[in-house]
């Protein structure tokens, strides 16, 4: 056994065990921080098979901003997540067969080179001074240009999609203009007034210590 393969089954394991920890974590933080931890684990498979673009991709993407959003969110929202789980118990035999169908396939992915039932073969490794970066960008710019452009639009239109639903008018919300708030000059927000004094200072005591009278 090779240290590639050593190190293959060991963030195997923990990637394993944090993605049943995203699932099964009862605190919503400490699912999404699992979640975290699966995602570099991923990253570290990815850079095994030679795919370091991918695996930063992972790490800068998903973990740098969507789970900082995620975390954002659930921090910020107050849920309820005693009420999201009341169904878990009712729907666990259905995602059971589904999970057991889903490892079935990857456990027949995995063993296709030993038991002859398809045509894989093992990866050769990359030649020296080839770019796995232009590997991968050659055939999405060529092959593929026409759904990765589709993809693209796609995107764009669930990023207007998104906006558009957080701008609805909602009742007793208040809302800023932004194009009013850069308008804004100084003499707009602060306004000097001159005020009279409204208790008048005691008269200095008169020579030999008499008091002034009252």
């Amino acid at each position: 056994m090779t240290l590639t393969t050593v190190i293959f089954y060991i963030f195997a394991a923990i990637l394993i065990v944090s993605a049943l920890r995203v699932i099964t974590a009862k605190n919503p933080v400490h699912a999404a921080l699992s979640l975290v931890l699966s995602f570099f684990t991923g990253a570290v498979l990815w850079m095994l098979i030679e795919a370091e673009f991918l695996a930063i991709s992972l790490v800068l993407v998903y973990v740098g901003a969507v789970m900082v959003l995620f975390l954002f969110v659930v921090m910020m929202l107050d849920i309820n997540f005693e009420e999201l789980r009341k169904g878990f118990w009712n729907y666990l035999p259905v995602a059971g067969l589904v999970a057991a169908i889903m490892a079935g396939e990857m456990v027949m992915i995995l063993a296709a080179q030993s038991t002859g039932l398809s045509g894989f073969s093992s990866v050769p490794p990359l030649p020296e001074g080839v770019s796995n970066i232009k590997q991968l960008g050659v055939p999405i710019y060529t092959d593929y240009l026409l759904p990765f452009e589709l993809a693209a639009v796609l995107l764009l239109v669930a990023i207007i999609a998104a906006i558009s639903l957080t701008l609805r008018r909602r009742k007793n919300t208040k809302y800023i203009n932004p194009a009013d708030q850069i308008a804004v000059k100084r003499n707009d927000r602060v306004r000097i007034v001159k005020m009279a004094a409204e208790v008048e200072a005691p008269e200095a005591p008169a020579e030999g210590g008499d008091k002034p009278a009252a």
